[in-house]
Parts: C-alpha cells; structure tokens; sequence
C-alpha cells in the first residue's frame, strides 16, 4: 500500500511538472517568435527579459511543487553575498538530472536566470528543447578525439558556439552553468577515465575557459558548488516520488581575475595553468564531498 501511494504522489507530481511545463511553453514560443521576427536591439532585449521572466514563473511553480510532494531537508549553507541583478560563472559537479532541479531550486532568486550548456542532441527533448533554445541556452555539438582526428577543421568548433552564446548573455544579468565534467558521475565512467578523484569525473576546461574569455568582464563572482545526496545518487522518479530525504548543498563564492581570461586554443602556458586552476578546485571539491558523505554515515 505504501509503494502504491508513493507511485501515486511521483504521478501526480509529474503531472504538475507537465501541466506548468506545457502553460509556460506556450508563452515562451510567442514570445520568442516575436524576438525572431523583429531584429531591433531595444526588441530584442525586452523580448529576452520577458523570456527570463517567464522562465522564472515556471521555476516558482516547480519549486513549489517540490515543496508539497517531496519533503527534502535541504542543508544548504553559502548563499550570502549573491545578488539576483549580477552576472555569475557557475560550476558544479554532475551525478543526476535532479542536479538541474536542485541547483534552480537552491538559486531561485538569489542569482539570475540559469543557462545551462546542453548536448545538441536534447533541443529535439518534446517542449523543453525548444524552450530551452528560445531561452538562448547554448547547444553543443560534442565531438570525440577519434572523430576529431579525422575532422580537425572541427576542432575549437564547439568552444566556437560558447563563444557565440555568450555574446547573447551580455545584455541581460545571467548565470552561466557548466558541468565542467561534462557528464554525468557513473562509477563505469569514473573508472574507464582512470579519475584521479573519488567522487568526481575529470574535469573539461575548455568551455568554461571560453566562457570566461567571451564574458570575463562582466562576471562578478564564480559560484562553486558542491552538490551531495548522502543516501546515494537518485533518480527523477525517486525524486519525485517523495524518497530523497535530504540534498546537502555547499556553495563557494570565488573572485574573477584576469588570469583566468586568456586564448585557450591558442596559449598553452594559460591552458596549462587554467587546467591546473580548475584541477585544484576539483580536488578541494572531492575533499567537500567526503565530509558531506562521511557526516551521514556517523
């Protein structure tokens, strides 16, 4: 009886996911038609902000919907200082679609809009692909070393499209989120990687290096972030359904410097120390995580 009426609050909660999805889609289509139909600047920065808007209604709506259904204990501890009218680098590690859920959930109105970078393959995901490319959320096109060896007038192409997108995220205040893992954490992947960590993949610089290249500028601050389920990695349908009974989030709040902004492509000594930068700060990472897991199992 009990795994029935746990199903049942998992349906009816992606039920409400659903219905708020399709209510937002529609807005958000028309609203992105317009954007493409008018190419005057003033146009379309107001069009972007309706978008980010809307967006933001969906997310209330989702969060609240998590509220009634699920009854996480959230420990979430490093959220002072941010400012939802700022422009923000933010990096995290990967274990679940649910990381998309919490991180919209921890910084909902605490930092601006999140844009994610997505595999070009989900703008065909039914509505939500194509919201999220009427919300500017880059596209990539990941290719593989063996690929790119038989290619290599493709290689720097996917750090090309970052660079693109990210010309869009200046005229508005944004977040721009990167998996800099680039995938999700699997122990397969973990040990076919050979990581040199224990909860973490290796890291993938160049985007966030491109990134910060094309909008260095304008970030103020790069938010860290350390997400933690200390009952093991679940799934969306555990999520849903009510069984994730706690989600620890740690939140590091690190300053933007021009060293960090530099030719990626064409630098090595910056590539080098820019890879070395982020190899330490995924160290200082995996070491976050084994407190957070360890203070489960006492």
């Amino acid at each position: 009886m009990k795994s029935i009426l746990t199903s049942l609050r998992g349906a009816f909660s992606i039920l409400i996911y659903a219905i708020n999805t399709v209510a937002c889609c529609i807005p958000i289509f028309a609203v992105a038609l317009v954007r493409s139909l008018v190419p005057i600047r003033p146009v379309q920065t107001f069009c972007r902000r309706l978008l980010t808007g809307i967006a933001s209604c969906w997310i209330w709506v989702n969060n609240m919907n998590q509220r009634l259904s699920n009854g996480i204990r959230w420990d979430v501890q490093g959220l002072d200082g941010l400012d939802p009218r700022g422009w923000y680098m933010v990096v995290a590690n990967h274990q679940s679609w649910v990381d998309i859920l919490v991180l919209q959930n921890v910084f909902h109105g605490k930092i601006p809009f999140l844009k994610f970078f997505l595999k070009k393959e989900l703008f065909w995901f039914p509505l939500l692909g194509q919201a999220w490319w009427a919300l500017d959320f880059p596209f990539m096109k990941r290719y593989s070393r063996r690929f790119l060896r038989k290619h290599p007038h493709l290689i720097g192409k996917d750090l090309e499209i970052t660079r693109k997108a990210c010309e869009k995220f200046r005229s508005i205040p944004v977040s721009v989120m990167n998996f800099v893992e680039g995938t999700r954490f699997t122990r397969e992947k973990h040990s076919r990687q050979r990581s040199p960590y224990t909860h973490l993949l290796r890291t993938k610089a160049g985007g966030l290096a491109f990134a910060m290249a094309a909008m260095g500028d304008k970030f103020q601050e790069i938010v860290d972030v350390t997400i933690a389920y200390p009952q093991g990695v679940s799934s969306f349908w555990d999520f849903v359904c009510g069984r994730v009974k706690e989600i620890r989030v740690r939140i590091n709040i690190l300053p933007v410097n021009s060293e960090m902004m530099g030719d990626y492509l064409q630098d090595a000594e910056f590539k080098r120390n820019f890879q070395d930068w982020l190899n330490r700060l995924w160290q200082e990472k995996d070491q976050t995580l084994d407190r957070l897991l360890v203070v489960n199992e006492c």
